[in-house]
C-alpha cells in the first residue's frame, strides 16, 4: 500500500487540529501561495497541494477515512475491516412523509438559494476585474454580495427549520458544510471590497469552488435515495 500524502503537514497543522484550526491554516496558506498574490511566495504547485489537503481535511467523512488510512499505514497489522452496518429497508408511511416534506421544504429551496450565490460569481468577478477601483463596478459587486448574504441567511434558516430525516443524514452533512464554505467565501469577498487585497478575492473564490463540489456530492447522495 502506498503511503498517502500527509495533508496535515501540507496545511501545517497537528492531526488533532479542530475544523476551525484547519480552516484558519488553509486561509493563511491560500493567501500566501496563491499564484495571483504577486508576492515572492506565490507557487501554483503549492496552492494545488494546499487545496487537495483542505478538500479532504475539511470534510468530516473524508477526513475520517483519511485518518483511518494513515493509521493502517502506521500499523499494517491492525484490523482494517469495518463492521457492517445494517440499513433499514422499510420505512413507515410517517417517515416517508417526513422525508418528502424535508426534500420539498428544505432541500430544494436551499439548492435554489445556493444557485443564487454560485451561478453569478464568475460573471460578477469578470465585470469587476475590468477596473476594481471603479466606484460603479464595485457598487455592483457589493450588491451581488448583499444578495448572496440574504440568500445564504435564508438557506441557513431553512436548514435549521426541520429535523433531518435519518435517510438523508449524509446529504444534510454535505449541505451544512456547503453553507459554511459559502459563508467563508462571502467573508473573503467582503474583505476584498474593503482593502482591495487580491488574495482575499482569490481565497473567496476557492471557498466557493469547494462549496460547489460539496453541493455536487450532496446531489449525488440524494440520487441514491430518491
Amino acid at each position: 500500500m502506498t503511503t498517502p500524502k500527509n495533508y496535515y503537514s501540507t496545511l501545517q497543522v497537528n492531526p488533532t487540529a479542530t475544523p476551525a484550526e484547519i480552516k484558519q491554516a488553509y486561509r493563511r496558506l491560500a493567501k500566501l501561495f496563491h499564484p495571483d498574490s504577486q508576492t515572492e511566495s506565490a507557487d501554483t504547485n503549492k496552492i494545488i497541494q494546499i487545496n487537495a489537503a483542505y478538500e479532504v481535511l475539511s470534510d468530516p467523512q473524508k477526513r475520517q477515512s483519511y485518518d483511518r488510512q494513515l493509521s493502517l499505514e502506521a500499523n499494517p497489522y491492525s484490523n482494517g475491516v469495518e463492521p457492517l452496518v445494517s440499513k433499514p429497508q422499510n420505512y413507515s408511511a410517517e417517515a416517508d412523509t417526513e422525508l418528502k416534506t424535508w426534500i420539498n421544504k428544505v432541500y430544494k429551496p436551499i439548492n435554489r438559494s445556493i444557485n443564487t450565490i454560485l451561478k453569478p460569481l464568475k460573471s460578477e468577478v469578470d465585470k469587476l476585474s475590468a477596473d476594481p477601483f471603479d466606484d460603479e463596478l464595485m457598487e455592483g459587486f457589493q450588491t451581488y454580495i448583499e444578495l448572496c448574504r440574504n440568500a445564504l441567511n435564508q438557506a441557513q434558516k431553512l436548514f435549521r427549520s426541520q429535523r433531518n430525516p435519518s435517510p438523508v443524514a449524509g446529504v444534510a452533512a454535505h449541505l451544512y458544510y456547503t453553507l459554511n464554505h459559502l459563508d467563508d467565501g462571502l467573508n473573503e469577498l467582503e474583505t476584498f471590497t474593503l482593502n482591495y487585497d487580491d488574495s482575499s478575492l482569490h481565497t473567496g473564490q476557492e471557498f466557493f469552488r469547494i462549496a460547489s463540489r460539496l453541493r455536487r456530492e450532496a446531489q449525488e447522495e440524494m440520487k441514491k435515495i430518491s
